[in-house]
């Protein structure tokens, strides 16, 4: 299973960036961005289920939109950040639950983060 995280950068207050996540290798249930700011806990942004269902932090209600997409081998997972605030900054992570080769509970995977820098 790998999970291949783009689109971080630098952006001014009020813009807009796009993370991109390429899921492959498996089937994928629960996917989601989390994001880290320095000297913070790692924190949920947004989560979807394989059925499109969202659910996004209070701090990004309104703002950010999580999709998904599946093609032949890869679902690709979506956050559209808009109106970016300085308190946005963070490395951001994609995250996805897959179900094992045989039976078994379901595993949690980790794509590398991808840093946005919001400057006021």
């Amino acid at each position: 299973v790998q999970l291949q995280a783009s689109g971080g950068g630098l952006v001014q207050a009020g813009g807009s960036l796009r993370l991109s996540c390429a899921a492959s290798g498996s089937i994928f249930g629960l996917m989601g961005w989390y994001r880290q700011a320095p000297g913070k806990e790692r924190e949920l942004v947004a989560s979807i289920t394989s059925r499109g269902i969202a659910n996004y932090a209070d701090s990004v209600k309104g703002r950010f939109t999580i999709s998904r997409d599946s093609a032949k081998n890869t679902v690709t997972v979506y956050l559209q950040m808009n109106s970016l605030k300085p308190e946005d900054t963070a490395v951001y992570y994609c995250n996805a639950w897959a179900p094992p080769p045989g039976m078994g509970a379901m595993n949690n995977y980790w794509g590398q983060g991808t840093l946005v820098t919001v400057s006021s």
